[in-house]
């Protein structure tokens, strides 16, 4: 037994023992947080046709070094834990034995872009993060990342790619829903409970890492695009409130977050360098590491360094500022200005080439494989906690308290914005549009006129921006106004019997016309449908306040700051509103 593999020796000895046994080859495996697939049946991906990921995965573990990856797709627990197993196997029969740090992003709710997080299918379904921010209670919160942790644990993940703790300060960008809304001071008091909740009071072996995101914060996007993509690439400060922007970050520093994710965004106009914030020496040393005393993991966002194809098109590398760089060069100036590893990516050879040409020195490598070893040694990765029991899994995702929690969450979160004959009594004739006839059964006749109707239910979303590419289009971006077409067939409903509209806001929707006209207006951020009918028949009481601000006009989004959080003219709602009932 090397001192690294003796449990009883402290876990700096044994990281500095194992940092001393590696190749450079073997410590550039380590910067890279790639993603995995796995078959249905639990087992891994030992060929690929390249049309999603390049590599398979014994290519990836034996054959270039790595040891973070991020599991793609949704998947039984069973198989899942499996798959894990699997994994750390081929991870075990390489020559030092590293174990696999698997992550996800978020699985809980019932987000449809799977280019940030995935439906909860086995998992508990809890409302998004802006539902959270609803209740805007902290032991929710808590309880709720507890949860995470314990189902997460059960399958292998020790890694969370959250909670992201943007302010949702510009109405128009397409990543507000993992947000906690648009005011710091809460979002602060939340992401404390949430890293709580899943890492406990120090990391352990019962803790699940949380990666906190997107320093410095991401909401203040130009326009609202997203810097996924080159046109969103620009991150602006025109109402001077950049400083509020890192408070929840602060929060999550003093709750000892075990990473930090660096936003894509290229700041404009400031007097931080114009890069993106993964580049940004000024950003990730200057403020995170030396003012804010951050200690921990930084991981880039996804896919700063290579071009790639995503769902078959070509996409650009995020690279914004630094376009013109080689992919050696880019990885140089990331590491110089302080992160530790690259997200997405999986060529360690470029590191290699770095460190043998004397651009990086292998002591600079070195700093950040201590950071990345000592976490798997914190977590037990290297002992007892290596393995899961499928069966536990089974037992342990969806439990029937974790999915009664989950769904009185999403019961306390759902907003009254007017009540009208809210709450709806005995067994009315129901017409229901985007709710499952066989769900409304329960609460009245459903009928298939409006015309004989007493009620009718609509659930609406959040209107969007079609775009031109499959990947693009799942973020859903542009105008938060209903298409006129779509608009007069909605108040035509509403003309011709009462109605109870509830709409999802994955952003702040524009509905002046409709919050007039609909005999009740509900908003959720995730949630069944038989959790809006038990708060409309008065089953179960909603708590929720809004999160953010709902414009009046697309005039109105237009012309305010993205850095000023709640800054339009005469808004419909304001932040905060919601009616008992």
């Amino acid at each position: 037994m090397h001192p690294y593999q003796d449990p009883t020796r402290p876990v700096g000895e044994r990281v500095e023992d194992l940092l001393a046994r590696m190749t450079p080859e073997e410590k550039a495996g380590q910067l890279f947080h790639s993603m995995l697939m796995m078959n249905p049946d639990g087992t891994p991906v030992t060929a690929t046709d390249g049309s999603m990921l390049p590599l398979t995965t014994p290519e990836l573990i034996a054959d270039r070094g790595l040891t973070h990856f991020n599991l793609l797709g949704t998947h039984g627990a069973r198989e899942m834990a499996r798959w894990h197993n699997a994994i750390q196997e081929m991870a075990a029969s390489t020559r030092l034995g590293i174990p696999v740090s698997l992550s996800t992003d978020p699985r809980h709710a019932f987000t449809d872009n799977v280019g940030t997080s995935f439906g909860s299918g086995a998992f508990s379904a809890w409302p998004e993060a802006l539902g959270l921010a609803a209740v805007g209670d902290p032991e929710l919160v808590f309880r709720f990342a507890d949860t995470v942790r314990r189902e997460y644990l059960s399958v292998g993940f020790r890694t969370a790619l959250h909670p992201q703790i943007d302010l949702a300060s510009e109405p128009r960008w397409s990543r507000q829903s993992g947000t906690f809304g648009s005011d710091a001071k809460l979002t602060a008091e939340l992401v404390e409970a949430y890293v709580r909740g899943l890492q406990g009071d120090r990391l352990g072996t019962e803790s699940v890492a949380a990666m906190v995101k997107h320093f410095p914060g991401g909401g203040p996007q130009k326009d609202g695009e997203d810097p996924h993509f080159p046109h969103g690439k620009e991150q602006v400060y025109p109402g001077g409130l950049r400083e509020l922007h890192l408070e929840p970050f602060k929060a999550a520093i003093a709750a000892g977050c075990s990473q930090m994710m660096p936003y894509y965004g290229q700041p404009v106009g400031t007097d931080w360098e114009e890069v993106g914030f993964g580049f940004n020496k000024g950003v990730v040393t200057g403020l995170l590491r030396e003012e804010l005393g951050f200690t921990g993991v930084v991981c880039t966002d996804w896919g700063l360094l290579t071009d790639a194809v995503i769902f078959g098109e070509a996409h650009e590398a995020r690279a914004w500022g630094v376009e013109h760089l080689s992919v050696a060069e880019r990885a140089a100036k990331a590491l110089d200005a302080g992160v530790d590893q690259f997200g997405g990516e999986q060529c360690p050879e470029v590191i290699v080439e770095l460190m043998a040409s004397g651009r990086i020195p292998e002591a600079r490598v070195d700093d950040s494989v201590r950071r990345l070893l000592r976490e798997k040694f914190l977590l037990g990765l290297f002992d007892e906690r290596r393995y899961v029991d499928p069966d536990e899994a089974a037992e342990t995702v969806g439990r029937a308290d974790f999915t009664a929690a989950g769904a009185a969450a999403q019961r306390r979160s759902l907003t009254v914005l007017t009540d009208g004959p809210l709450p709806l009594t005995g067994r009315p004739r129901l017409y229901v549009e985007n709710v499952d006839p066989a769900v409304a059964a329960a609460y009245g006749e459903v009928v298939a006129d409006p015309a004989g109707a007493d009620f009718a239910v609509l659930r609406l979303r959040t209107p969007y921006e079609e775009r031109p590419n499959l990947f693009e289009s799942l973020f859903h971006s542009g105008s938060l106004a209903f298409p006129a077409e779509e608009l007069d067939r909605i108040l035509g409903l509403l003309a011709a019997v009462p109605t109870v509209v509830c709409v999802n806001l994955e952003r702040p929707a524009v509905l002046p016309e409709i919050a007039e006209r609909a005999a009740a207006l509900i908003a959720d951020y995730g949630a069944s449908d038989d959790a809006l009918l038990d708060v409309a028949f008065g089953r179960a009481s909603a708590e929720g306040r809004l999160p953010f601000e709902l414009p009046r006009s697309m005039t109105a989004v237009e012309a305010s700051r993205p850095d000023v959080p709640n800054d339009t003219a005469d808004p419909v709602f304001p932040h905060g509103h919601g009616l008992a009932l």
